[in-house]
């Protein structure tokens, strides 16, 4: 079985790249940093579904993007979730929150609608990210 990005998450994202294990999509709302990190491999729903070493590699993976993430966007907080209620495959959320972001302190889900990125802030946050996540290999 060959694996496919779940068509809301297509829809919803763009893609960045790809580590060993993830793919790393960000999602198109230009309110927050938010970055979703989905395993290549088909049929996932839950985190422990991963064989041990893929789990440990996805936990690298998350963690290193966490942090750099919080260092390259100087994140008040990052906010890291697995929800899956409306999309089925396995990703994991990576949310740069600030105090200042008009949805602190609460949680972002469903509070204000996504405010598309222009192609300038796409590109520009695109050589940020180069920048700083040197074991990306980007699309």
């Amino acid at each position: 079985m060959t694996f496919q990005l779940h068509p809301q998450l297509e829809k919803d994202c763009i893609t960045i790249g790809r580590f060993a294990l993830c793919r790393l999509l960000m999602m198109n709302d230009s309110q927050y940093p938010w970055f979703i990190l989905v395993p290549q491999i088909s049929g996932l729903r839950e985190i422990y579904q991963l064989s041990k070493a893929d789990r440990e590699l996805f936990t690298e993976e998350s963690s290193y993007l966490a942090e750099n993430l919080a260092v390259l966007y100087q994140a008040d907080k990052m906010n890291i979730a697995a929800i899956g209620n409306m999309v089925p495959q396995l990703h994991i959320h990576h949310i740069v929150r600030y105090q200042t972001d008009k949805s602190w302190p609460a949680p972002i889900w469903g509070k204000f609608a996504a405010v598309p990125y222009t192609a300038e802030e796409i590109n520009d946050n695109l050589a940020r990210l180069k920048g700083q996540l040197s074991l990306l290999h980007f699309v």
